[in-house]
């Protein structure tokens, strides 16, 4: 990745293990004002699966953002689905009446990456620069030249604003930044071809890396959009924020990184042969509940078992439960090893089955994972054994059985899904 002079506009950090205040916070965002007078500016944020003080956050900006000719929020959903006027309400933390009183003037929009309409072309990433960007773990099955499209509202807007945290990801190393654009508000290409390449770099060699090739190709891709953006980067901290960087998308993208990286990640001195992950019940689908794998997965041994504990998720996938439910999870090398039985499934799929399944290997025609992934939630046994992952009736577990037997090997994490396990040592 590109080095580039920092460009901060402004910048908060709390001491480790504290929170910045209200005060802090809103003196962070206050050079903004004034930024924007008479422009369209367009806001992307996370929707509800993602951790940050949205409503906090959402108040001050329309605040500070008084003087702009239009202001809109768009929640940067990638797949994920719509939210409706209840759920948008509560993702940003005002009232029906708020909504049509003090936000009268403020726009609220899904991105809808299936609508064609909705979507404009800026550019095509050539497939020589893919290759390249990828090196060696270019594959073949990325294909050909890609088409950068995204949401026709960025660019109606005269501004970009993004509004989004920065945790370890299972895809580009780190989250947040222009990941708010791609996939965020992208049409299917750069959703599958992105995912792909990061399974094919897998989560074990991609998660908590700042420099991986998905990165590379998110900002290659960015460098085609023609609106000014600046990035909001929030690192969380509970249900506070601990750093806050505003600036380029490249500048505060990489300053809250390596924030995340010195508080998001905890270091173990060996793997666990058993890890129950208690998926918080923002992941309302096994989409984004297999988070509590992926950020798991690199702290498990070798043949051992990681418990996905979902006692309220009921729901594989919403957008794309058909196709999962087609193919089960499996390794990497079950599909590029029968890719033509596989071709006409959606990459992005593809690599969701892997990340959640984990690495493994083949041969004589079979898979060997590395470990075994269990699911305790509503979805019942035998679709667990369509999805090829182990079942436990979450009813006949107690999260407190799993407490305080580390030197036994046994790992229990009550919130799965942001922090980081890793082994100390390994790369």
């Amino acid at each position: 990745m590109t080095t580039q002079t920092p460009a901060l506009i402004s910048q908060a950090q709390a001491p480790a293990g504290e929170v910045l205040s209200a005060e802090q916070i809103h003196s962070a965002l206050e050079p903004l004002r004034g930024r924007f007078t008479r422009q369209k500016v367009l806001v992307l944020i996370p929707d509800h699966t993602r951790t940050l003080p949205l409503p906090q956050l959402f108040r001050m900006l329309v605040d500070i953002l008084d003087d702009v000719k239009t202001l809109d929020f768009m929640v940067a959903l990638g797949t994920h689905p719509p939210l409706d006027e209840a759920q948008m309400l509560r993702l940003v933390g005002i009232s029906a009446e708020e909504r049509h009183t003090i936000f009268r003037h403020v726009g609220l929009h899904n991105h809808a990456w299936q609508d064609p309409d909705a979507l404009a072309t800026v550019g095509v990433v050539p497939q020589a620069r893919v290759q390249e960007i990828a090196g060696e773990r270019w594959h073949p099955t990325l294909g050909g030249d890609v088409q950068v499209r995204l949401n026709r509202a960025a660019l109606e807007a005269d501004h970009l604003l993004i509004l989004g945290p920065t945790f370890p990801h299972e895809v580009v190393g780190f989250s947040g930044g222009a990941k708010y654009l791609f996939p965020g508000i992208s049409g299917p290409e750069m959703i599958n071809v992105t995912h792909w390449l990061g399974a094919l770099a897998t989560v074990r060699g991609t998660i908590g890396l700042k420099d991986t090739p998905v990165r590379a190709l998110i900002h290659e891709a960015a460098r085609h959009v023609p609106t000014p953006i600046t990035l909001i980067a929030l690192v969380v901290q509970g249900s506070g924020l601990e750093g806050i960087f505003v600036g380029d998308h490249i500048s505060a993208w990489s300053a809250a990184a390596d924030l995340s990286s010195a508080r998001h990640i905890v270091w173990v001195d060996r793997p666990f042969k058993r890890i129950l992950s208690c998926a918080p019940p923002m992941y309302d689908e096994l989409w984004t509940a297999g988070k509590a794998m992926y950020k798991l997965d690199p702290a498990l041994a070798d043949g051992g078992e990681l418990i996905i504990y979902a006692p309220h998720l009921d729901t594989v996938s919403k957008v794309h439960g058909k196709y999962i439910y087609e193919i089960g999870y499996h390794t990497l090398p079950y599909f590029l090893n029968q890719w033509e039985r596989f071709k006409h499934v959606p990459l992005g799929v593809l690599a969701h089955s892997t990340h959640v399944r984990g690495s493994g290997t083949w041969a004589n025609g079979q898979e060997h994972p590395r470990v075994r992934v269990t699911l305790a939630s509503r979805i019942g046994p035998e679709d667990c054994r369509r999805l090829n992952l182990g079942y436990l009736d979450p009813d006949s577990l107690n999260p407190e059985d799993f407490s305080d037997r580390e030197e036994e090997g046994i790992l229990l994490v009550r919130k799965a899904g942001e922090i980081l396990y890793r082994v100390r040592g390994e790369s």
